[in-house]
């Protein structure tokens, strides 16, 4: 697959936006991000996960959280396939004196054997792999390839409130907050458009559910975070 910015399109987005990435993020969710990101750090390592893959780690926020609450007891990489986003994540680690073992790395051909890692976490990085990407399939079944036998995917990312009110009035705050004033903000209205728009007509529980069942992931379960703006979904590879 090519990574040219031509044929790469969110790789060319992510490559501009690191600088002010987290700050928009922590704006936007009122720092709820940092919150639902420790409770899926706590997920990856539930299971006493020796090896965790932080996949499309940008700047390495989960990886580092990961890392430091498990000291020495599992190892922890990250990869992502922006260059600007890793400089940024392999500061942060330093900074935080979080060992974490950072790459590039495509998300359809990862660099890694068959069932290296117990646990595999990705945080608000899903979304961009699933939603009308013709590599879907593709990401999904290199995932599944790297990931043990009995094993865990902790996804955590924007979800859609069962409630219809407030839903609505999330969609609204996610076109008018992330669309508009982000793009401001950073710089890159193109991208934040994006964002915004595939946060609005991304999957809810019951289809990102039926996605990771397709996939080949034995079972599902699903944590509602703030109502269901967002969640985190667990996934299991089977033993067999």
């Amino acid at each position: 697959m090519s990574t040219g910015s031509k044929s790469r399109p969110l790789q060319k987005m992510f490559s501009e936006v690191p600088r002010r990435y987290d700050l928009i993020n922590r704006l936007f969710t009122l720092r709820l991000d940092e919150r639902w990101r420790r409770r899926a750090a706590e997920e990856c390592l539930s299971a006493g996960a020796a090896r965790i893959l932080d996949l499309c780690t940008g700047t390495g926020d989960l990886a580092v959280r990961i890392a430091l609450s498990a000291g020495t007891k599992a190892s922890v990489f990250g990869v992502d396939f922006s260059i600007p986003m890793l400089e940024f994540a392999r500061a942060k680690a330093a900074k935080a004196r979080a060992a974490v073992a950072f790459s590039a790395g495509d998300a359809g051909e990862l660099p890694f054997r068959d069932g290296i890692f117990n646990v595999i976490g990705i945080a608000f990085g899903f979304r961009n792999l699933t939603y009308r990407n013709p590599g879907r399939d593709r990401y999904l079944a290199e995932i599944l390839r790297v990931l043990a036998p009995g094993g865990r995917f902790v996804i955590v990312e924007s979800s859609q409130p069962r409630s219809k009110l407030f839903r609505a009035l999330v969609h609204l705050y996610t076109r008018v907050g992330v669309s508009f004033i982000g793009g401001i903000v950073s710089g890159q209205g193109g991208a934040y458009q994006y964002l915004a728009h595939s946060a609005v007509n991304f999957h809810g529980p019951e289809e990102l559910a039926d996605l990771l069942r397709s996939a080949g992931f034995s079972r599902v379960e699903y944590r509602p975070l703030l109502g269901g703006v967002a969640a985190i979904h667990i996934a299991f590879k089977g033993d067999n």
